[in-house]
């Protein structure tokens, strides 16, 4: 989903308590990363790996001069042949340490999944969390953003409505880029001519 599908996504749920919802635990997010630094772990289940938040927080980390947003995806079956950024297994969250963030991402809580996650809560890092709610994972984290089955909006948009949000307000110490900023970088990047093919 791209910044104008968000803004019109944005424009349909005004009035909803879903703005708010998300800004508020973006800005938690990035309260969280900024302060410390970075360490960003992001986290989903063996059957849910949040890429696209990945990639989208990658790219708001770079739009919005934040390069604490960029995570580091944790995957379950990450093998020691994969690429090094998708090579990181689920044994990093156990190795996270104070002034760390995890982020979990979880339509459901598989057991070895909040084991981890309770371990690397008790090691002092900053546990946030998007899933249904009201679970384990809800009881451990610092801040959680409901998203129940039953919601008007699925687990995927709402990680579009936090990614974007995330990186809105960089904060005092960094140049404000507003929404009309990203955006025209983000069309002056499409529109550019192709590099030459030597």
């Amino acid at each position: 989903m791209d910044a104008v599908r968000v803004a019109l996504l944005r424009e349909v749920l005004a009035g909803t308590e879903w703005l708010g919802a998300t800004r508020r635990f973006a800005g938690a997010l990035r309260s969280s990363v900024v302060a410390h630094g970075g360490g960003l772990l992001l986290v989903g289940t063996p059957e849910y790996e949040p890429w696209h938040l990945a990639a989208h927080l990658v790219d708001e980390a770079a739009w919005s001069g934040t390069p604490e947003l960029a995570p580091t995806l944790v995957r379950h079956h990450a093998r020691p042949s994969d690429p090094a950024h998708l090579a990181v297994g689920p044994g990093r969250i156990t190795a996270a340490r104070r002034g760390e963030t995890l982020l979990v991402v979880a339509p459901e809580e598989p057991a070895p999944l909040l084991e981890r996650v309770h371990w690397a809560r008790r090691s002092g890092v900053t546990v946030l969390a998007m899933g249904q709610g009201g679970g384990e994972l809800a009881a451990m984290a610092h801040d959680v953003l409901a998203v129940p089955d039953e919601a008007e909006l699925d687990l995927d948009t709402v990680q579009h409505l936090v990614s974007a949000a995330a990186g809105e307000n960089a904060g005092a110490t960094r140049v404000r880029r507003g929404f009309r900023d990203r955006l025209a970088r983000l069309v002056e990047t499409l529109t550019a001519p192709p590099p030459p093919a030597w």
